[in-house]
């Protein structure tokens, strides 16, 4: 016989079902973790390839500001390929620049070849321009300038011929820069092989090189400054009493003044020359007469003579109030001045 249950004591159970609960509870657990570790652990896909080649760069177009707003001048920043154009520009040892004009000259100039050689040249191109045209009075949108120049390291660039349409007067105006035999140096002539620059019919030197400062070229300055080695003889244009000499000597250098002497109240001032006048004050001079040296004395940058002609406090354009003539070539030199020309030409239309 089997036992029965006794009053008191609880019937023993079987242990079986506990394990495999516990069992099946660790065995969730076990497979929540792996399944979390294994996405954590997964691998992060790799960036994409850089391209080895980077795109095409386009041209950029800069373009230089007026003044007031508006284009002097567009170009590209890409450097072109070079041209047999260019090759014949360098063998000649000459550089060529086109501008179209919509502003100020010296903007439309700077925008085209740079801030460094831009505004020496524009100052040696516009002695040209003011034999022709007001500056920059007369000067319009849509006028074009041409020029062939030479550069020089530390010095102003020769030009060796400018070219100028204007809107104003309809015309263009062209000057080629020649040598002629007879003359000292070289000088601007016209296509018909007249001197570009008038000349003073009784002028304060015998020659020089290049009228270099006028009072209609814009730049507010008081007198003609004629380009002249030290030394050069400077005479009186007419006839007069010295008056005064040497004063304010750290702007003016080595100067005379002078009064005319006919009755027509003009003054004349010479300046910078290179040694104190000979010349006593109170002393009469005629026309013609010595009176002192160019030179470069007080403030002064280059060899050059300052004539200031004066009617009171007025300053006079002595081109305007004194006679004047234009020189020409004489007529064996016009064939080498022709052959000249169509070399100049032909560079300013190279493509």
């Amino acid at each position: 016989m089997s036992d029965m249950p006794t009053l008191g004591r609880s019937r023993k159970r079987s242990a079986v079902p506990a394990v495999l609960g516990v069992s099946l509870v660790v065995l969730v657990i076990v497979l929540a973790w792996w399944l979390m570790h294994r996405r954590s652990a997964a691998p992060t896909p790799p960036p994409a390839p850089v391209p080895t080649q980077p795109a095409p760069l386009a041209p950029t177009t800069g373009v230089a500001a007026n003044d007031d707003g508006g284009a002097a001048a567009t170009g590209t920043t890409t450097k072109p390929a070079r041209s047999a154009a260019d090759d014949e520009l360098e063998k000649a040892g000459l550089k060529r620049i086109r501008v179209d004009v919509n502003g100020p000259l010296e903007t439309a100039v700077v925008g085209v070849i740079g801030p460094e050689a831009g505004p020496r040249l524009v100052q040696v191109m516009v002695r040209s321009l003011v034999w022709w045209l007001a500056v920059p009075g007369d000067l319009r949108r849509g006028d074009v300038l041409e020029a062939l120049y030479e550069e020089r390291q530390g010095e102003d660039p020769i030009v060796h011929a400018v070219r100028y349409k204007s809107g104003k007067s309809g015309k263009t105006f062209r000057a080629y820069r020649f040598k002629a035999a007879e003359s000292q140096w070289p000088r601007f002539y016209t296509p018909d092989g007249a001197e570009l620059e008038l000349r003073l019919q009784h002028a304060p030197l015998d020659d020089y090189e290049q009228v270099t400062s006028l009072l209609r070229d814009g730049r507010g300055h008081k007198g003609v400054d004629f380009k002249t080695p030290v030394g050069t003889p400077v005479k009186a244009p007419f006839d007069a009493t010295v008056v005064k000499k040497n004063w304010n000597w750290k702007g003016n250098g080595n100067s005379i003044e002078l009064h005319e002497a006919s009755g027509k109240g003009w003054t004349v001032l010479f300046l910078h020359l290179s040694e104190p006048p000979t010349v006593g004050i109170g002393s009469r001079v005629g026309r013609g007469e010595v009176v002192g040296k160019s030179g470069n004395t007080g403030h002064s940058f280059a060899p050059h003579l300052h004539y200031q002609l004066m009617a009171g406090q007025k300053i006079l354009d002595p081109f305007t109030v004194q006679e004047t003539n234009r020189k020409k070539l004489s007529d064996k030199e016009k064939t080498p001045f022709s052959t000249e020309i169509a070399r100049l030409d032909h560079l300013l239309e190279l493509h």
